[in-house]
């Protein structure tokens, strides 16, 4: 509830009961002389968290804005100034495309058209979020605050992953490398690409740059290090093959690693939701899938990488005009740059028409990029086996991602706050003075608001290093709650 509302230090006395409601000491507290009492505690002001928490902090409670602000910026710059169409252009639109083969090129103007991508998503997320999964999952009884979050982190992701795997999916049905993991390498370099797979990758692209945005300026949680690394790493690999022409490698992998992120999140909605019958086989749904694509399909690709790439794709520097010298002609192979390694990866931003080499070597640096993915989904999948364990022997599940706090409903601390300030209110008109007491200056706690999230159902200060909840019940502050039947969220 936000404290501008509770009114100053008052007592109302009526026969056999007091109430009080006590500012005091950072406290807020409403309490019944047979009732008990409930505190609700502001954590005492911390010191600055400085300056790059500040701008996070901005940033997070103000993502529809700034978006949308710079959505408008970016609009009226391109219709009002004439002058700055030549660059404004690049941002709504795709750039190389080439009437001849109505293909599109690679280069270094397509990241104009990923940072459109970036704030798109940046807005768009809070937006569904806040105003459509979050009336549902009220109309489905949530009430506590941090199931409400995660309900609606977990239905974002059920509909962008569903968007992008059908995408990925009708790209790769309709390619030569449907089931034919030879199609990802004979022919290259791919030059030019289809409009549908560039606009895929394109806004994949910008997608995962969002998503590291969002781990940085959001509530951290236990697993911020291997979530920020995967989504490093993620943006790695897409920036890598889109600058060395390896686009249908590039679409495979995203799109295996996306189905996984609709089943699993679904799960947790219908946990959410208390259909457990439901969710025990979407879980163990999900457990299928994840070994089949991630530790299946994903190793297939890149055994197919190690072995089938040297095979087919013959060593050499292919010319702009399709000619290729082999890397057997050494002299001329050293000398077109078929020994530099970074100078090639990047071949698409620095010279899109240019020579371009291929190095067997140069596919252990994707190779390493691969393993460390598929190391941190083998760590992930060992503490998913560990909660599936915890619930087939019926000890239940802790949430491997959960905040330092207990799973405290703060809908429900609010919602008492407020039917105890209603009942004030009808003492107060019935005619019982209230007795005033002045609160100085010293009490006023001012603190800044957590994510979009989270900022609605708390007004506390928070650490730099977690952001955790300020709200607390007195003897409760360390418990952790059992989630049931899902309690790792998002492990990819």
């Amino acid at each position: 509830m936000n404290g501008s509302a509770l009114p100053a230090d008052r007592n109302w006395v009526n026969g056999t009961k007091t109430y009080q409601l006590d500012r005091k000491d950072g406290f807020a507290a409403v309490s019944g002389c047979h009732g008990g009492s409930l505190r609700v505690k502001n954590k005492k002001k911390t010191k600055d968290d400085g300056l790059m928490a500040s701008l996070c902090s901005a940033v997070c409670d103000h993502q529809i804005g700034l978006s949308v602000n710079l959505m408008l910026l970016l609009f009226l710059t391109h219709n009002f100034f004439p002058r700055a169409r030549r660059r404004t252009s690049k941002f709504f639109h795709m750039s190389y495309y080439n009437p001849n083969t109505q293909k599109y090129g690679c280069g270094t103007d397509d990241l104009y058209y990923v940072a459109l991508w970036l704030v798109i998503f940046t807005g768009l997320r809070v937006v569904v979020m806040e105003y459509i999964f979050d009336p549902l999952a009220r109309l489905g009884g949530l009430r506590g605050r941090k199931a409400l979050v995660r309900f609606k982190e977990q239905a974002w992701l059920v509909c962008y992953c569903t968007c992008s795997w059908s995408l990925g999916m009708y790209l790769i049905y309709h390619s030569d490398f449907w089931f034919n993991l030879h199609g990802l390498w004979q022919g290259w370099p791919f030059r030019e690409i289809n409009g549908l797979l560039k606009l895929y990758y394109l806004f994949q692209w910008g997608f995962w740059l969002q998503q590291i945005l969002v781990v940085n300026i959001e509530e951290k949680r236990k697993d911020y290090t291997q979530m920020f690394v995967h989504h490093i790493f993620t943006c790695a690999l897409i920036f890598l093959s889109y600058g060395y022409y390896h686009t249908r490698v590039g679409v495979v992998i995203l799109t295996i690693m996306d189905l996984v992120d609709i089943v699993l999140p679904t799960a947790k909605l219908l946990n959410y939701l208390k259909f457990t019958t439901a969710c025990d086989i979407v879980f163990g749904l999900f457990m299928l899938v994840w070994v089949v694509t991630r530790h299946g399909f994903y190793l297939t690709v890149m055994w197919s990488i190690y072995a089938d790439a040297p095979r087919d794709m013959a060593p050499g520097c292919y010319l702009g005009d399709g000619t290729m010298v082999p890397a057997s002609a050494t002299e001329q192979y050293d000398a077109l740059g078929g020994n530099v390694i970074w100078a090639n990866l990047v071949k698409a931003y620095t010279d899109r028409s240019g020579t371009i080499c291929w190095n067997p070597n140069i596919r252990y640096g994707f190779l390493t990029l691969l393993a460390a993915l598929q190391i941190i989904c083998i760590m992930w999948f060992a503490l998913i086996v560990k909660i599936a364990y915890g619930v087939i022997t019926g000890k239940g599940a802790e949430d491997a991602r959960s905040d330092d706090e207990g799973e405290d409903s703060d809908l429900e601390i609010e919602d008492d706050i407020k039917s105890s300030h209603a009942t004030i209110a009808a003492k107060t008109e019935a005619g019982y003075a209230p007795v005033e007491h002045e609160v100085g200056v010293e009490d006023l706690t001012f603190t800044r608001r957590s994510s979009p999230g989270l900022r609605n159902y708390r007004r506390a200060n928070r650490s730099s290093s977690s952001r955790s909840s300020g709200i607390s019940i007195p003897g409760h502050g360390d418990r952790k709650e059992l989630l049931g039947r899902i309690g790792c969220d998002k492990p990819t």
